[in-house]
């Protein structure tokens, strides 16, 4: 027999040579790198626009807080190896300067998303625009209904627990407690208020008519709501629940205890600060106040000793020093960007904005700072992303929970 191989068939031979071309070219295809505008192998660029000054200038140390993050992300090597440039604006809470930074964050600094922008008629000014260019809007600082939309609004998702949803929690905590109460209602005159009001109505049920003793709406450019305080109080109320951001809510608990009028008062989750509302309203005339939380209070002794308390408190202690360990802001916004930093991880080398929300609508994670049991999920159907909350209740001196979880 001749001991040289048989070679092989031309046929066989072309097919082995074509699947071995496949093969070959199968790798460099699996470790190709994608880009879109704002990411590169060195960097990734993202954008945030917050209130730094106007009415709403109490929000700031989000905008602050969240780039500490990224500053320690950074100095800890990166985001597979790349370096995270946040760009945080300030919109002075004014619909139309928001559309003004979003367009020069998409169109001049080139950013890949913008995540954690505060407000809803702030978002809500920009979430067509950036929508139509394709844009992620993730995590929106705000729990208006409208963020879980992903049917007409693919690129824009929300982080806080819907406003009815919170708003409900209120009604049902209410009818359970104090069936009997007269309730005077102030709200923002906007979807913010108006998505509370709706979701407080319906935890009410049947009842709420008779409930609802009077309502009292205000702009957000109001410079006081004292009229809309006098009015409520003259309507008899025994409770009374404000749906507003941080400096009206301020301006009514500080005037409600001026009056010495003594409701049971509600203020709504955007409105917790002890700094930019609690303090500025005087301790005392907040005493007693009902609202809700979804992540651990940093003035909540019970979690102080915890290592996710500590870990937090030494990255404010390092990177944030300018801003209060006590107000609980400061925990939402490092929750807001770790979440970020999740969805940058899992995205690996795949930098386009489709795999942001790709990745963004697919989650299933705990985040250290929040409430034991409360997860954040997502799906591609539906884009809400905290829905359970937990009553707390402020006793003078920090927010106390009540280990009652309400919600899905």
């Amino acid at each position: 027999m001749d001991s040289k191989q048989s070679p092989v068939p031309r046929r066989d031979r072309r097919i082995f040579v074509a699947g071995l071309a496949l093969a070959l070219a199968a790798f460099p295809a699996l470790a190709q790198k994608k880009y879109d505008p704002g990411a590169s192998d060195s960097e990734i660029v993202i954008g945030n626009i917050v209130p730094y000054s106007g009415p709403a200038s109490g929000y700031a140390i989000v905008g602050k807080t969240m780039a500490a993050y990224f500053d320690k992300v950074n100095a800890e090597g990166g985001i597979n190896g790349r370096k995270v440039r946040f760009i945080s604006l300030d919109d002075g809470y004014n619909p139309a300067k928001t559309v003004e930074q979003a367009r020069k964050l998409v169109e001049q600094e080139k950013v890949l998303f913008i995540v954690g922008s505060l407000g809803t008629a702030q978002n809500t000014a920009i979430q067509k625009y950036m929508n139509g260019r394709k844009v992620p809007q993730l995590f929106v600082a705000s729990g208006a209904a409208k963020w879980n939309d992903p049917k007409h609004f693919p690129w824009t998702i929300g982080f806080n627990p819907s406003y009815e949803t919170e708003g409900k929690t209120y009604g049902k905590h209410l009818a359970e407690t104090k069936p009997d109460a007269k309730i005077a209602v102030l709200f923002q005159n906007d979807d913010l208020g108006k998505d509370y009001v709706r979701g407080f109505k319906a935890g009410l049920g049947p009842k709420a008519k008779d409930m609802i003793a009077a309502e009292a709406s205000f702009e957000v450019s109001d410079p006081t709501i004292d009229s809309q305080i006098l009015t409520l109080k003259g309507s008899g109320a025994n409770v009374i629940v404000y749906f507003a951001t941080p400096k009206a809510t301020a301006q009514a608990l500080k005037k409600v205890g001026e009056l010495g009028w003594r409701p049971v008062q509600y203020l709504s989750s955007v409105s917790v600060s002890i700094d930019a509302v609690l303090k500025p309203a005087g301790f005392d005339n907040a005493k007693g106040a009902i609202s809700t939380n979804f992540m651990k209070e940093p003035g909540d002794r019970q979690w102080q000793n915890g290592p996710e308390f500590k870990d937090w408190q030494a990255f404010m202690t390092k990177y944030n020093a300018g801003s209060s360990q006590t107000d609980s802001l400061g925990v939402y916004a490092a929750s807001l960007a770790q979440l970020t930093t999740v969805v940058l991880k899992n995205m690996g080398d795949d930098l386009t904005r489709e795999n942001v929300m790709k990745q963004a609508s697919r989650l299933d994670t705990a985040l250290p700072m929040m409430l034991p049991g409360i997860r954040i999920r997502t799906t591609p159907d539906d884009y809400r992303a905290i829905r359970q909350l937990e009553l707390i209740t402020f006793d003078g001196a920090r927010w106390t929970p009540s280990g009652k979880i309400y919600g899905d």
